[in-house]
């Protein structure tokens, strides 16, 4: 998700945790101990690099090797963010009724127990009824 943040533009450390925070509405806020690491992590990898400005405050932009990283992990990337948006969607207060926590761990044992193997293909398979039902919830109600 950092480097995601960095792609669209380049951006402080203090920039990222503030933008994360925004992105989950209010309720999170990574630490600086979890966030400063793996920008030094994701340089080491050569998905950023970073230029000293203003004192000791690092900026970070995304090299080629960080876009192709973010190209190939898109689908990792738009699963993480649908799931901050439900993160801070439910931050705001409002639990799921009893019945689908049940639903939930049902979903859960089924992928758990899965018969046959996990091929390319049934794990695409797989990951595309569970990606629709995620947005199908999330969208709320139909407009019937």
């Amino acid at each position: 998700m950092l480097l995601s943040l960095i792609e669209e533009k380049q951006r402080h450390g203090y920039e990222l945790i503030k933008e994360l925070e925004t992105q989950f509405g209010g309720s999170y806020a990574p630490s600086p101990g979890s966030v400063y690491p793996t920008l030094t992590l994701l340089e080491e990898l050569g998905h950023v690099r970073s230029t000293t400005t203003e004192g000791s405050k690092r900026l970070y932009e995304i090299t080629d090797e960080g876009r192709r990283y973010l190209r190939e992990n898109e689908a990792m990337l738009n699963s993480v963010r649908k799931r901050m948006a439900m993160a801070a969607r439910a931050a705001s207060g409002e639990m799921p009724p009893e019945d689908l926590h049940h639903a939930m761990h049902t979903l859960r044992a089924a992928l758990m127990f899965h018969r046959g193997g996990w091929s390319e293909e049934e794990t695409e398979r797989v990951r595309r009824i569970i990606e629709s039902a995620a947005e199908e919830i999330s969208q709320g109600r139909d407009n019937e």
